[in-house]
């Protein structure tokens, strides 16, 4: 196999299976905290005991994240060196900042609130979590800002052949950070609530740690429903970014191969990029040009702006970025009906619901993956968008055999690990949370 495609794809394995893990512990570092800030505020021991259950499944996936996210970097180096040669002085920054700014600072205090129990005052342990929920989130800032930079490059000079930081600041605020950042945040906060949805809802079903679980239910579906409705505003935002930056991968996205006023929206289609049209399409006329430009007589990009060879792999970019918007409204659906239910009193007893919660626990997940697909293969075939192609970043002395066993023994080991985060999870919840068989007797 080709070496290009080869790296491409451990890259993908192994930044996808990375994460998984992240956006859940941004999710339950904040939902920990505001449990944490209602057990300071009541002293109500109900909130302590929510609190110590959900730290053992933060810590268990935390130290997973960390596990799989060290070996990407590796491979900057490894796969990727021509990259590396050319942003090295740019994408160093953001993930030098990452490491000093918000790892040691999420580490450190996670460290604290897995030992620190009766060791520190309670009000020290929610500084705590607020700081272990801090440094995930600016700790994710960080990564989205050096893979922003590649989506849309700015402050930086081409010198002797190599991307050189020019302007700080305007290389951190380029122009995709901020709309990817908080779409991608609110994507983490999603996942947070609805694991906890579901985890609550399976002890609901069980007839198990009832108050333990309605609480827990009610408070990540607060947030899931909050989090559910302001992607709507937030992917919009993302998108019209996307449409003035990025044109390309915008008409990717939509199935639109050409250039043309009063562009429609499409609601469902299969596009043929051998024919260059889209079957069975369904499209509201005039939608995509209104919401990519405020107005229903603006042109949008289509294909064929671009030479052919700058396409980015249409099925690819195209299905996932519609499964995600699926995947979306779903998630708004399932958290009003819960809204409502809880409103009718019906909400820890109507199992259909209860079933649904717990079987949308993997969905966020998808949800998440299926946007970073869209975002990285829709900016190929650039490495460093309009810079760098991807066939020019790969390094020239890996062989593909090479490649393929590394992939290999990724595999192997990524497989394990997964089995043992699964065995851990599944263990913490079967053990439910501390004091419950006392309380139970």
């Amino acid at each position: 196999m080709d070496a290009v495609l080869l790296a491409r794809i451990q890259f993908a394995f192994t930044v996808g299976f990375h994460f998984i893990f992240p956006p859940l512990s941004i999710g339950l570092a904040w939902l920990l905290f505001w449990i944490m800030t209602r057990w300071i505020a009541t002293g109500d021991a109900l909130y302590y005991r929510m609190a110590r259950f959900w730290l053992k499944l933060l810590a268990i996936t935390f130290v997973m994240g960390v596990a799989t996210g060290i070996t990407m970097e590796f491979q900057f180096g490894a796969n990727w060196s021509e990259y590396s040669r050319f942003v090295g002085d740019v994408f160093g920054a953001p993930l030098a900042a990452e490491g000093i700014f918000a790892f040691f600072l999420e580490s450190v205090f996670i460290g604290v609130l897995i030992f620190g129990w009766k060791r520190f005052s309670n009000k020290a342990m929610w500084l705590a979590s607020l700081m272990v929920a801090f440094g995930a989130t600016i700790s994710a800032f960080w990564i989205i800002v050096a893979n922003s930079w590649q989506q849309t490059p700015a402050g930086y000079a081409i010198v002797g052949g190599r991307a050189e930081l020019t302007n700080f600041w305007e290389a951190v605020f380029n122009p995709s950070t901020l709309p990817r950042y908080f779409h991608t945040l609110d994507g983490a906060l999603i996942t947070g609530a609805f694991f906890m949805m579901g985890v609550s809802a399976w002890f609901l079903l069980r007839g198990e740690h009832a108050e333990f679980a309605k609480k827990s239910l009610v408070f990540s579906l607060a947030l899931a429903l909050a989090a559910s409705l302001l992607q709507l505003p937030l992917g919009h935002w993302h998108a019209v970014q996307v449409a003035k930056t990025q044109p390309v991968k915008l008409a990717a996205m939509e199935g639109l191969f050409t250039t043309q006023t009063r562009a429609p929206i499409l609601l469902f289609g299969i596009p043929d990029a051998g024919q260059q049209k889209v079957h069975f399409a369904v499209q509201v006329p005039g939608l995509l040009s209104l919401l990519a430009h405020n107005s229903i007589d603006a042109e949008v990009a289509g294909l064929d702006s671009v030479p052919r060879r700058d396409w980015p792999p249409l099925a690819l970019t195209f299905y996932p970025f519609h499964l995600m918007v699926l995947l979306g409204l779903y998630f708004i659906a399932l958290t009003m009906l819960g809204a409502f239910l809880y409103w009718r009193k019906q909400l820890f007893t109507y199992r259909p619901y209860l079933w649904l919660a717990l079987f949308s626990i993997p969905l966020p997940f998808l949800s998440n993956e299926l946007g970073w697909i869209t975002a990285e293969v829709g900016r190929q075939p650039w490495a460093v968008y309009g810079l760098l192609r991807t066939s020019d970043a790969v390094s020239v002395t890996v062989p593909a055999w090479q490649i393929m066993l590394s992939l290999a023994m990724f595999v192997a080991l990524y497989s394990f690990l997964f089995a043992v985060w699964l065995y851990l999870v599944r263990r913490t919840i079967g053990a439910g949370p501390e004091g419950s068989r006392e309380a139970a007797k």
